[in-house]
């Protein structure tokens, strides 16, 4: 970006939802810079545009990131707005998490008919989710259940349990609320029953790394102790070699200055689950990741390494899945 102009392009995925978070940090931007010219530049990722394939078969971590780092890296876009939880855990070199947002309700919820709850579904009811994590975990509580893979939008999801193709869905609280869609919600999962994606409520805005102008306009977005926490459970995703497609559950917490850890990995039927908890004092993001590192550690010698290796079968690689899209 040229330095005597004040014209911003944010980029973003273009669903409703990408669009609402994206415009989120547009107008806290704006709060603190009226004078800032913005424009919204949706970006289609290959996770867009590959909706038959299940996440869990898809090898490439960057699936619903790499077009906007792309646009970064080209000058297209001089920002990129994230989910938390979408971005890989190792930041490109050339790239920065300028800021985390406050985090909003990191919990999952259920959607399902009136009054209805995941204790009271009917042995056989269809459930439906995209994510192995949800998946494994409720497998280990319902094996009774049968889980569907459903892929695309909240919207579209929603309207999978409205047409009576599933009973069903598991979503994120967070992505609910920010459509105004939560009076869909059955029931919101406490993180003891279903523990939630590392990083999941959180919101992230990636930069070039040598853009100390974008940075500096993105400091007053910052919240520390989101940040803290977020990099707690990204760091135990990372060393697990984890990414979004893994059955892989993390939630960080202050109760004063010490961060509560939870974490758990669980096989995709629910046979076999390793749940560990690890907390510690945290006042900088080395603390935080180090606490994260350490769970990571003790959960593979706890037998999640046998879990993750029964899973990493080979997986579609992007050529395959840019020609399953074109």
């Amino acid at each position: 970006m040229a330095s005597d102009t004040l014209r911003l392009r944010v980029g973003t995925r273009a669903s409703r939802l990408a669009l609402w978070q994206t415009d989120h940090v547009i107008d806290r931007l704006r709060q603190q810079r009226p004078d800032l010219d913005i424009e919204r530049v949706p970006i289609t990722t290959l996770g867009d545009r590959v909706t038959t394939v299940a996440l869990s078969k898809i090898g490439d971590k960057g699936i619903f990131t790499r077009e906007l780092e792309e646009g970064l890296r080209n000058g297209a876009i001089d920002l990129a707005v994230h989910s938390l939880k979408d971005l890989p855990t190792e930041s490109p070199a050339d790239l920065a998490i300028g800021a985390i947002l406050e985090r909003d309700d990191p919990r999952d919820v259920l959607v399902a008919g009136p009054g209805a709850t995941l204790a009271s579904l009917a042995a056989g009811a269809r459930i439906g989710t995209s994510s192995l994590r949800r998946r494994a975990q409720l497998a280990a509580t319902r094996p009774d259940l049968a889980i569907v893979d459903i892929r695309g939008n909240v919207p579209t999801r929603l309207e999978k349990v409205w047409r009576g193709d599933v009973e069903a869905v598991l979503l994120a609280f967070a992505g609910l609320r920010r459509l105004g869609l939560e009076s869909h919600v059955s029931e919101v999962l406490d993180p003891a029953e279903m523990l939630p994606a590392p990083g999941q409520g959180a919101l992230a805005v990636q930069i070039r790394k040598d853009d100390d102008r974008i940075a500096m306009l993105l400091a007053s977005l910052e919240h520390a102790p989101t940040r803290l926490a977020t990099t707690a459970e990204r760091a135990l995703l990372g060393f697990l070699e984890g990414g979004c497609q893994v059955p892989v559950g993390a939630f960080a917490q202050f109760e004063g200055s010490t961060l509560q850890l939870r974490a758990i990995v669980a096989s995709p039927d629910g046979r076999h689950v390793v749940e560990r908890h690890l907390s510690g004092p945290v006042t900088t993001v080395a603390a935080a990741a180090a606490l994260g590192e350490s769970l990571g550690h003790d959960m593979l010698t706890g037998g999640a390494d046998r879990i993750l290796a029964a899973i990493r079968v080979p997986s579609l690689s992007r050529a395959a899945l840019e020609e399953s899209a074109s």
